[in-house]
């Protein structure tokens, strides 16, 4: 009688302890769907703010070659270019230092086209 007593408390516990593993798993699985959850919505956050950044600098640069376009609309030697496109090889992490090469660039194109005088600008 001993022995089936014994027999029934070890399986009891062996039932318990698989109980609570099952709990543990269960647990750590639903924390760890929570985690990659987060880690999803952090990532499509980063790319929607990735696609507005893209965006801004997109319709910055498009005022900035308007307003070169209107500046040099008088010169007729100038060949009329299509608009500028984005460049594969630039580094999202430089758009800030792109962005502040043009104005710096817009006012030395100002510059030279006034230089010019009104005699290069007639047709």
């Amino acid at each position: 009688m001993d022995d089936g007593i014994t027999a029934a408390m070890r399986y009891k516990e062996i039932v318990g302890l698989a109980r609570a593993s099952a709990e543990n798993l269960r647990n750590w699985e639903i924390g760890r769907a929570d985690e990659l959850e987060a880690k999803l919505a952090e990532a499509h956050q980063a790319v929607a703010d990735a696609a507005e950044r893209e965006q801004r600098a997109v319709d910055r640069a498009s005022r900035w070659w308007k307003m070169a376009q209107h500046n040099v609309e008088g010169l007729n030697w100038l060949p009329d270019d299509e608009d500028p496109q984005p460049v594969s090889t630039a580094r999202a992490g430089y758009l800030e230092r792109y962005l502040e090469e043009v104005k710096p660039s817009y006012q030395e194109l100002v510059q030279a086209v006034l230089s010019l005088g009104w005699r290069a600008k007639r047709s």
